[in-house]
C-alpha cells in the first residue's frame, strides 16, 4: 500500500511535467533563445508564438479566403531565407487549402486586415524534419514579420 502512495504522489510531480513537455513545441534550446529574445510573446495553443506589432481592423481570415500578405521570414539565426514586400504584388493563397505551412494556416485566421505580426513557428508548424534545403534546415524553428494586406471571398 505504501509503494502505491509513494507511486501516486510521484505521479502528482512528475504528471505536471510531462504534460508541459508534451505541449512544448520548440526544440530547448531554441524555447530558451524565444524566451529570453521576445519575453513578452504570446502563446497559441498549438505552440505558436506571436507579438502584435500592428493592429488590424475587421474579420480574421476564415478557410477559403484568399489571403494577400508581405512577409520576412527568417531563421531563429536571424538568416533570412524568403520574403516578399512588394504591396503591388503580394504573396497570395486561400486560407486552409494547404498552399503554405502549417502554422501560417492557423495564424492568419486569427489575424485581421492590416494586421502585423513577428510570429515564431515550431518546426513541427513549419517544414518539419525535413526542412526545405538548401535554405531551411531540417528542424528549423520560423520567425516571421507578416503584415495581411487583405482577405477576399472570391
Amino acid at each position: 500500500m505504501r509503494s502505491v502512495r509513494l507511486l501516486c504522489l510521484g505521479l502528482m510531480f512528475i504528471a505536471p511535467l510531462a504534460l508541459h513537455a508534451q505541449r512544448e513545441k520548440l526544440p530547448p534550446e531554441d524555447l530558451e533563445f524565444v524566451e529570453k529574445t521576445w519575453p513578452e510573446a504570446k502563446k497559441t495553443s498549438t505552440g505558436i508564438r506571436y507579438i502584435v506589432l500592428q493592429e488590424g481592423k475587421g474579420e480574421v481570415g476564415k478557410p477559403g479566403d484568399r489571403a494577400a500578405v508581405l512577409y520576412i521570414g527568417r531563421l531563429l539565426n536571424g538568416i533570412e531565407f524568403d520574403r516578399n514586400l512588394d504591396r503591388e504584388h503580394p504573396f497570395s493563397f486561400r486560407v486552409a487549402r494547404g498552399q503554405v505551412i502549417e502554422g501560417w494556416e492557423q495564424i492568419l485566421q486569427q489575424m485581421k486586415p492590416g494586421e502585423k505580426r513577428l510570429v515564431i513557428i515550431p518546426p513541427e508548424l513549419g517544414y518539419g524534419t525535413r526542412g526545405q534545403p538548401p535554405k531551411i534546415p531540417r528542424t528549423a524553428t520560423l520567425v516571421f514579420e507578416m503584415e495581411v494586406l487583405e482577405f477576399k471571398k472570391d
